[in-house]
């Protein structure tokens, strides 16, 4: 055990024979005590019995000592008594602003810190306003981007427009997230971009030369608004709109004027257009090599076939037109197949021959009006002889008795193209002759071969309906014939029989000769009369009238060659 702890030890053991009781409180942990305890620890016997008496001693003495000072110096403790219950009072109050202080500091710190808040948006504030006034200049000119490319693009300086356009969708790009005044004006300039794209699409639709095409066209490709194809989409219904508002100011009341206006206009526009297509356009090097379809609009598209498909459906609309003219009715069609064969070889230089389009119409629109001018021939005729009588009539014209085979070739050659003599003597026939001589002549200032056949059916089919008239008259009339009368009769047959219809026959040939359509097919004269190519079946239309002729003229039939006849051989149209 240390020494330490043996001093302790014996130091309570003293404090309990000093104190009973206990340690009083006020004197725990005193260091007085410990130094007096240790103090009695030197002292001796007889100074410890004098101790208590010492003690009690000094005691006295303290306290009269403090009665001494409390009398002498009464004032003082009485001064001191006041001051100290003032300063507890004070202490008191400054005890309670304090704690009142402590209660309003969260506050008056928050107030503190919204100042500081409010200071700095302050002071950021008067440093943008600062920084605003500083460059007012550039910020106007920024602020005035959709008004000066709202002036560009009135005024058509497309050039500047676009530039204005890629600037402020650069600085869009850069801080629009970040001020919305630059996002305000990167709106109104794309608003003003969709309305120059309309302006420029809706140009298109103008009367253009390339030049101007090619401007267009370069500001649309730099704006980037349409693919490939929908570019060339986007031109050609432009150029179409343009064209087809051309062709309807056309006026239509006359179909003569109308078509030939059209096929000016058509030939004209449209070739400026394809003009255009194709040096905006231009193919690829590799136009043979299958590229795949490119997407268009939903719509799977190759781009290179866009304008082939426009371009004929263009020309099927101007075929449309042509054959509804046509078909209406016009004063020349020579002069107008002219103008469509010079349309059609036009176009072979830029691949879009439609001449061999152009034929069909023509022979189609030939045919039916030849049958439609036999037709009315034929009504005239069976009105003329309703009218007919043989009463009292007199023939002043004798038939020629010809051989044909003693006639040389040459002789043949220049026969003439006057109608018979005799026909004269016979209206009916005379008027017959007549209508037919207008409709080859009609037929004969555009005589396509394609039609040859279909003419020669025609007349064919015209003569047998006249033989059956004549037929029917002589039926109806027979019984009330005199011997003169009769006689008559036989001879408008033989009129009919031996001068109309070899003349008939001989202007066709005039109209279609068959030297040229041999060489045309590529066969002989022979082949020719054999296949009854433009040659009439002239027993088949005598047939009814047979019994009725003159038996000394009678026509005797050749015999047929053991050739059999082509039948439905195609002649082609003649340009």
């Amino acid at each position: 055990m240390d020494f330490t702890d043996k001093v302790d030890m014996e130091n309570e053991r003293v404090l309990k024979l000093i104190f009973p009781d206990g340690v009083p409180d006020n004197l725990r942990g005193n260091p007085e005590l410990d130094n007096y305890l240790a103090k009695l620890g030197t002292c001796k016997v007889d100074q410890l019995k004098k101790e208590q008496t010492r003690l009690a001693d000094e005691t006295k003495r303290i306290l009269e000592q403090t009665q001494e000072l409390a009398i002498s110096n009464y004032k003082t403790f009485i001064t001191t008594a006041e001051n100290s219950r003032s300063i507890f009072h004070e202490f008191q109050k400054a005890e309670e602003q304090v704690d009142t202080l402590i209660g309003k500091l969260p506050t008056f710190s928050d107030k503190c810190e919204q100042f500081l808040k409010d200071s700095a948006e302050l002071t950021e504030q008067r440093r943008l306003n600062s920084t605003t006034l500083h460059k007012n200049a550039q910020l106007l000119e920024i602020l005035e981007l959709p008004q000066l490319m709202e002036r560009c693009i009135r005024e058509g300086r497309y050039e500047e427009a676009l530039e204005l356009a890629s600037y402020v969708q650069r600085l869009g790009q850069h801080q629009g997230h970040l001020i919305p005044v630059v996002h305000s004006i990167v709106r109104s300039v794309e608003a003003l971009w969709h309305t120059m794209l309309v302006q420029l699409v809706a140009q298109l639709r103008m009367d253009l030369q390339l030049p101007k095409c090619l401007q267009i066209v370069g500001y649309l490709r730099r704006m980037q608004a349409f693919g490939d194809n929908e570019l060339k989409l986007k031109f050609l219904q432009a150029r179409d709109a343009w064209l087809t508002s051309c062709l309807e100011a056309i006026p239509t009341k006359d179909a003569q004027q109308h078509l030939t206006k059209t096929i000016e206009v058509t030939r004209i526009n449209l070739f400026n257009i394809i003009t255009q297509y194709r040096a905006i356009f231009p193919e690829e090097e590799n136009v043979g090599k299958s590229t795949p379809l490119k997407p268009l609009q939903g719509v799977s598209c190759n781009g290179n076939r866009l304008f082939q498909a426009w371009l004929h459906n263009k020309i099927n609309g101007f075929l449309l037109t042509l054959e509804s003219d046509l078909e209406r009715g016009v004063n020349s069609i020579e002069t107008v197949l002219g103008q469509c064969m010079y349309f059609g070889l036009s176009f072979s230089r830029v691949g879009a021959d439609f001449r061999a389009l152009i034929a069909p119409i023509f022979v189609s629109v030939v045919r039916h009006k030849f049958e439609a001018s036999i037709g009315q021939v034929n009504e005239n005729f069976e009105q003329e002889l309703d009218k007919f009588t043989l009463i009292n009539k007199v023939t002043l014209h004798s038939r020629k008795q010809l051989d044909t085979a003693a006639l040389s070739s040459s002789e043949q050659k220049s026969e003439s193209y006057a109608p018979p003599e005799t026909l004269l003597d016979f209206y009916p026939l005379a008027a017959l002759c007549n209508g037919y001589l207008n409709a080859l002549n009609e037929l004969r200032l555009c005589a396509p071969f394609a039609v040859a056949t279909d003419v020669t059916r025609c007349l064919q089919q015209s003569l047998q309906l006249v033989a059956q008239r004549v037929l029917a008259f002589y039926r109806q009339e027979q019984q009330a014939f005199t011997g003169n009368e009769r006689e008559t009769f036989i001879k408008l047959c033989s009129c009919l029989a031996y001068d109309l219809v070899p003349y008939v026959q001989r202007c066709i040939h005039g109209v279609f000769p068959p030297q040229s359509i041999s060489v045309h097919l590529g066969i002989s004269l022979l082949q020719l009369e054999q296949q009854q190519l433009t040659f009439l079946q002239q027993q088949q239309i005598l047939e009814p009238l047979k019994h009725l002729l003159p038996t000394k003229v009678l026509i005797q039939p050749s015999p047929v060659p053991t050739v059999e006849p082509t039948k439905n051989v195609p002649v082609p149209a003649e340009g």
